[in-house]
């Protein structure tokens, strides 16, 4: 009897205690709700920049630099639609007087005269765009695990090397690729176009530093697990790095689509879309208006990979700097 009362005492305390902790805790949390609540209504009525002229100019400075960006589309689009007469007026026109679609009926005409079918340079374009993207991707993401989260010797001197690739256009590389594509023998094919476009030093970079947000402590977890090094690339982080593949892809898209082969593709049946193009459009005079149609049509496929992905575009370039 005398163990069951103190058990019974010993219970009764511990549930008081217990109440009496969860008394305090119902009255901190309400203490800090109202200090918040107070702190959203103190906030409100302000303005991003402390006061309402700073508003104004941030929105007029945001405004002009959407119309500067927006303006050589606008300009493209407005020019493809002037009738001859009207693309040599000085100085020119922002606008048209006498809108036809006569220009790109001229483009697809000519385009269907030509000795290759134009939807072989359609074809080109597509496949040689879809296979660097797919390449670059994988290539680049697995490499960016490596520099990311794997510590071998010579890490850091790679790392930096990447950066300072990133100082040189591709030009300075093209007599290099001529050589190296002559001596594999891989002029006038497909590889020619997609060999020196699978990776870049700009997409590895991007991966790298999306990748190095991972905790360590997730890829230390698959390890335990018994996941290898492509199982945690593959199944742990590149799950997580949607948004940065979206915006990779974006970037490669538009590059791999204005691929024009220069001196590493010379039989016809070979050359991609924006090859082609260019050669309509420096005919002469007379195809001026074809210039920028033909500018149009091969703005639209990037454009419409980049509206698809904005939003992870976006999200990317928000997270880029922050780390766990």
């Amino acid at each position: 009897m005398a163990e069951t009362a103190l058990n019974n005492q010993i219970t009764d305390s511990l549930e008081a205690q217990n109440a009496k902790a969860l008394k305090k805790l119902k009255k901190r949390q309400k203490k800090r709700g109202d200090i918040e609540k107070a702190h959203v209504k103190k906030s409100k009525g302000k303005h991003i920049n402390s006061s309402l002229g700073g508003d104004i100019a941030i929105g007029i400075l945001l405004i002009l630099l959407g119309l500067f960006m927006i303006f050589p589309l606008y300009y493209s689009i407005i020019q493809s639609l002037k009738p001859i007469s009207e693309l040599f007026v000085f100085p020119p026109k922002l606008y048209v007087l006498q809108p036809t679609s006569e220009n790109y009926s001229n483009l697809f005409k000519v385009a269907g005269n030509l000795w290759v079918p134009f939807s072989r340079y359609v074809f080109n374009s597509v496949f040689v765009t879809i296979v660097i993207t797919i390449m670059h991707v994988f290539v680049v993401c697995c490499c960016a695990y490596c520099l990311s989260k794997c510590r071998f010797p010579g890490y850091y001197a790679l790392n930096q090397l990447i950066v300072v690739s990133m100082l040189f256009t591709s030009t300075a590389t093209w007599i290099m690729q001529f050589v190296v594509m002559a001596k594999l023998g891989m002029i006038n094919s497909y590889w020619a176009l997609i060999l020196p476009n699978v990776a870049t030093s700009m997409g590895l970079y991007l991966m790298r530093q999306n990748m190095s947000t991972i905790n360590d402590a997730v890829i230390d977890a698959a390890k335990v697990d018994g996941a290898g090094a492509f199982r945690t690339c593959w199944q742990v982080v590149i799950p997580n790095q949607k948004p940065a593949i979206a915006t990779l892809i974006i970037f490669v898209f538009q590059g791999a689509w204005n691929i024009q082969g220069g001196a590493l593709v010379y039989k016809e049946d070979l050359k991609t879309l924006p090859t082609i193009m260019t050669q309509l459009a420096a005919s002469g005079i007379a195809r001026q208006g074809i210039i920028y149609a033909s500018a149009v049509v091969l703005m639209i496929p990037p454009l419409v990979i980049f509206l698809i992905a904005q939003s992870n575009v976006m999200e990317t370039m928000a997270n880029s700097g922050m780390k766990d």
